[in-house]
């Protein structure tokens, strides 16, 4: 087993604006109309973003190792979330997605079946995918 830690830092900005410190630096922010300066994706999207590149990165992989001449990886995801739990209005369902659909369009040389196949593997060894799909625990501590 290979196990190692990933970090980052997040400092909380005026209004909803979060300065993310990690290998790269970017903002978390929300929408103007949110009460946000909108000056980054919102959580939810930068959530949805890490499947969608976890999912090409994962693909440029398993195409090179399969030795096939991935020419375009084309990812759309889209998830369906209750908002009223994040904002406090509904305390009976869950907070997260209830669903998440990602869309994959792979420009290779390759049959529909050989697409489907690739894809599987794809997902399985995508680390964004596990834990969606697996629900890795969420250890919050107190500094």
């Amino acid at each position: 087993m290979a196990l190692s830690t990933m970090k980052l830092t997040a400092e909380m900005g005026k209004g909803y604006k979060t300065q993310i410190d990690a290998s790269h630096q970017f903002i978390i922010d929300q929408p103007k109309a949110a009460g946000g300066q909108d000056a980054g994706a919102n959580p939810l999207e930068h959530f949805l973003a890490s499947l969608a590149g976890c999912i090409t990165a994962i693909g440029r992989i398993v195409a090179q190792q399969q030795r096939i001449e991935l020419r375009e990886m084309k990812v759309t995801v889209e998830g369906d979330i209750d908002k009223d739990v994040l904002l406090g209005k509904n305390k009976e369902d869950r907070a997260g997605f209830t669903e998440i659909r990602s869309f994959v369009l792979i420009d290779a040389d390759l049959s529909e079946e050989e697409k489907k196949n690739f894809l599987k593997t794809v997902e399985k060894r995508c680390p964004v995918a596990d834990v969606m799909a697996n629900g890795t625990k969420v250890k919050p501590v107190l500094k």
